[in-house]
């Protein structure tokens, strides 16, 4: 396989914000390795034999569950553990495994901050492909000027997806994507924009970018935990003006 170039992410802090219950939180996040570019075209097709019309673009309309199958199919190419088991559709994150993963999304907004406080780590003309650029399709990774952890594309070209739920009292069993896309405007390509799909949802925008790091928990990582999620299921909020909630 075509080397998935990582680096290592020191471990650090950032702060979530949950939008429809109004709370923040700080997580802690220990250290990890991330991607310093998105899973592209030419890495995909040779892991799981698909052609690549456009090798050094990001891997994209691809849905969650097959970002989550890539992750385990490159674990096993290298030798490594995977990080996944399957119960059909029921994915299981094996925390402790050092195989290749999705990121949480705490990882990934920290990763992608890189010690920036700002919407953008950097001038969006400069680091990001946007609707600015014009461009009608995703463009080769590394086009842009990486952040200060040398990551490229984590802004703008595609979306990432994440391992975690969006918000499951009321999305169900969407998964968060990250970063904005090569057709969004300024204020979807931030930092900390969430969006997300349901894990069989792909479109042309969102893409993946992988991760890797074992931890001595079970059912919990990163900012992301199994019980924190059957909680946030529960609909005890503030709901948006027109919403029903799941279920109703």
């Amino acid at each position: 396989m075509t080397d998935i170039e990582m680096t290592r992410i020191p471990a650090g802090a950032v702060a979530l914000h949950d939008a429809r219950r109004k709370t923040r939180r700080t997580v802690r996040l220990e250290a990890f390795d991330i991607g310093v570019y998105p899973v592209t075209q030419e890495q995909f097709a040779e892991v799981l034999g698909v052609p690549a019309q456009h090798p050094r673009r990001p891997a994209s309309d691809l849905s969650w569950l097959r970002a989550v199958r890539f992750c385990n199919a490159a674990s096993e190419w290298e030798g490594l553990d995977p990080a996944y088991s399957f119960d059909g559709e029921v994915v299981t994150w094996h925390v402790d495994s050092d195989g290749f993963r999705l990121p949480t999304e705490a990882e990934w907004e920290h990763a992608c901050r890189a010690g920036s406080a700002a919407p953008q780590y950097g001038p969006l003309n400069e680091i990001a492909w946007t609707a600015a650029d014009g461009v009608t399709s995703p463009q080769n990774v590394g086009g842009k000027l990486p952040n200060l952890h040398g990551l490229f594309d984590t802004l703008g070209n595609v979306w990432e997806w994440c391992w975690d739920l969006l918000d499951p009292a009321r999305y169900d069993e969407y998964r968060v994507f990250r970063g904005g896309g090569y057709a969004d405007d300024a204020w979807s390509v931030r930092a900390s924009v969430r969006r997300g799909g349901a894990p069989r949802m792909h479109h042309e925008d969102v893409g993946m970018r992988l991760a890797r790091g074992g931890f001595d928990a079970v059912d919990a990582a990163q900012g992301w935990s199994a019980v924190v999620d059957a909680e946030r299921a529960v609909d005890d909020g503030p709901s948006p003006s027109g919403w029903t909630p799941r279920g109703r």
